[in-house]
């Protein structure tokens, strides 16, 4: 498999920069734009791990390694599905100051073509961006964005074995 070189999701947001990177890099809250995970890190500086958790900590979806942190300007970090046995991609957020608010950018790189991993990241690009948009721009998500997170709340019963959190301490090596 060759992987993606690379994908894009840019967005608009009306507010200040450092708010569209406090919310990016809020730990310990639920963060709708990220489907309702929980961000968890050690330390918020490369090198460190990151997870995403689900609001009772009980699962983890993804688990990474925080790449770049370059406040408010950049955010990167590896990112893996827990569900799924596929290589990591890569992350990263760009911000720039543009028209009295924010320009994020989301890039998606080293992606494993054909993987259960891209069609998810492809199809979840929109979505964050959207999101993250809205949140920041009315203080919740679109009415059809809470109603895909409340789908995805009613069917959080069939999560895998595999994405138990017990299985993904901060120690254990995401590859």
């Amino acid at each position: 498999m060759s992987p993606i070189a690379k994908a894009a999701f840019k967005i608009h947001i009306d507010a200040p920069i450092q708010t569209v990177w406090e919310a990016l890099t809020r730990e310990g809250e639920v963060l709708p734009f990220f489907y309702n995970s929980v961000f968890h890190t050690p330390a918020l500086r490369a090198g460190s791990a990151l997870r995403m958790r689900s609001t009772d900590g009980r699962f983890t979806g993804v688990v990474g390694d925080i790449l770049v942190v370059d406040p408010p300007r950049r955010f990167s970090h590896t990112f893996k599905f827990t569900q799924f046995n596929d290589a990591p991609c890569r992350v990263s957020y760009e911000l720039s100051e543009a028209g009295g608010g924010t320009d994020l950018v989301m890039f998606l790189d080293d992606m494993p073509s054909g993987t259960k991993t891209e069609k998810y990241m492809m199809s979840g690009g929109t979505f964050i961006t959207g999101t993250l948009k809205s949140v920041i721009e009315t203080g919740r998500p679109s009415f059809g964005s809470r109603c895909f997170l409340a789908m995805i709340g009613c069917f959080s019963i069939f999560t895998p074995k595999a994405c138990r959190s017990e299985n993904w301490p901060f120690g254990k090596n995401i590859n």
